[in-house]
């Protein structure tokens, strides 16, 4: 369960930024989250 917790993190930072009608920064942070997450998917591995 370790491994989950950044991504309740980003959850409840998003839910907290669209309750508080900040819609475009919760966008940012969750397009930024998605980019963080697909590079560390497509990264090449140490040599």
């Amino acid at each position: 369960m370790r491994g989950w917790g950044p991504w309740v993190a980003v959850l409840a930072v998003v839910f907290v930024l669209s309750a508080l009608r900040l819609r475009a920064l919760a966008t940012v942070v969750s397009l930024a989250w998605l980019v963080w997450c697909v590079w560390t998917w497509v990264r090449p591995g140490p040599r």
